[in-house]
């Protein structure tokens, strides 16, 4: 079969650990109950904390992370594909990955992605990040299997570099997750357009599932969960609030998308200028 049913969950993460395992597990089961085979949450999943520091402070490294074998047991028990956003997992003193798992209706983890492309940025609204004081980015793209087609995992800012997903298209992604934590300014600006534009570009179904609305550290993300179809209409969408929206996926269509424009395949190599 190529159709399935698959849902973003969309949060409002806090600092308290225990308290979004306990939220997300909650709309898992939501999603579950509405028909979804595949499950996505967002970036930073179960940790949105007032700075890097306190990031660091409150993140544990894979092997004693509280919300994987939550998680696991959670997809197990419900049958599910999930796809954790992302977690702030440590790797050092003074650096975490922030990576995407995959987890089967085995309870098994069959793929990880550290997000490659950080958001060091100055915004025209006063807003400053920098990613990269305390994450360490990742090096490799990932593609994982799952019953309908290969998968193309991608976190947030890594939405705004069209070559990562073309070349996870031409390894045969059928669909790509972008969980976010987009800032309401750029999210207004261009989160539609560059989502749409991922799909339509590469003819593959892209699920984004978002944090949404004013955090506790005084951060407000856009929210607005999307799937979005290789054509590039919008299936589902999402407001603010956290919660959960589905779509019924018919993984043909991305190769129909494909056949329709075969620009995939039109790729020449160039002089750059």
């Amino acid at each position: 079969m190529s159709s399935f049913r698959a849902a973003c969950v969309q949060l409002r993460s806090t600092d308290d650990v225990a308290e979004n395992i306990r939220l997300t597990s909650d709309l898992i089961r939501e999603a579950h109950g509405k028909g979804a085979a595949f499950i996505a949450t967002p970036e930073n999943t179960t940790l949105m904390a007032p700075d890097g520091g306190a990031k660091l402070e409150r993140s544990f490294s894979e092997e004693h992370d509280p919300a994987l074998p939550a998680f696991r047991a959670l997809a197990e028990a419900l049958g599910v594909w999930l796809l954790i956003g992302s977690l702030a997992i440590k790797v050092s003193d003074s650096k975490t990955a922030n990576r995407s798992y995959l987890i089967g209706p085995n309870g098994q983890i069959t793929a990880r992605y550290n997000k490659i492309f950080l958001f060091d940025v100055q915004l025209p609204s006063g807003e400053s990040y920098r990613e990269s004081n305390t994450v360490a980015g990742g090096d490799a793209a990932a593609l994982a299997d799952l019953p309908w087609g290969k998968l193309g995992m991608t976190v947030c800012y890594d939405l705004r570099f069209p070559q990562l997903y073309r070349s996870l298209a031409k390894a045969g992604a059928f669909m790509f997750t972008v969980p976010s934590a987009f800032t309401e300014t750029t999210g207004k600006a261009h989160w539609h357009t560059l989502l749409r534009a991922r799909a339509i570009e590469n003819g593959a179904f892209v699920m984004a599932p978002a944090q949404g609305g004013l955090h506790a550290n005084g951060r407000r993300t856009y929210g607005h969960s999307l799937i979005v179809a290789p054509w590039g209409e919008v299936l589902a969408e999402a407001g603010t609030e956290p919660g959960v929206i589905v779509a019924d996926i018919d993984a043909k269509a991305s190769a129909d998308a494909r056949a329709r424009i075969p620009n995939l395949q039109h790729d020449r190599d160039f002089v750059a200028p």
